[in-house]
């Protein structure tokens, strides 16, 4: 009589709902991108990161995992269309786990970016952008702070 064969115990939904995000990406879950990607989209919330507050948040759990290491997933999950970079200034980008186009605020005091009501933005025009090419998109960046 053999013994039966061990069983794999099926994922946590968090688990799950990032390997899911992680093969829309079409991205291999390696175990590294696997605890990103649960940091970012497990629970199915909108997510505005810095790699440094990625990476605290990562080692947090125990994981280890570089900085470097961060920084080279967050862009290869940009190029896969699963996060988009926000630059908000020279030296600081947010990434963002909502992809389409939105507008942002940004909360000086903190530096904490939030999504901004889009229904509540007009342009009336945009200037034509030069020959050869075409605009991908607009990135609206509202910097506000308390009074």
């Amino acid at each position: 009589m053999t013994a039966p064969a061990p069983t794999t115990p099926a994922p946590t939904p968090e688990r799950q709902r990032s390997q899911d995000w992680l093969a829309r990406g079409g991205l291999r879950p390696t175990r590294q991108r696997l605890a990103l990607a649960e940091i970012l989209a497990g629970d199915g919330l909108d997510r505005h990161v810095t790699a440094e507050s990625l990476f605290a948040a990562v080692t947090g759990t125990g994981e280890k995992v570089s900085l470097a290491t961060v920084y080279n997933t967050l862009r290869a999950f940009c190029a896969a269309g699963l996060l988009r970079e926000i630059a908000v200034d020279s030296s600081r980008s947010y990434f963002d786990t909502r992809t389409d186009t939105h507008p942002h605020f940004l909360w000086e005091e903190d530096n904490r970016l939030t999504d901004a009501p889009a229904e509540a933005l007009r342009f009336a025009s945009l200037p034509e952008p030069p020959p050869g090419t075409v605009i991908s998109h607009v990135d609206v960046i509202i910097r506000i702070r308390r009074d």
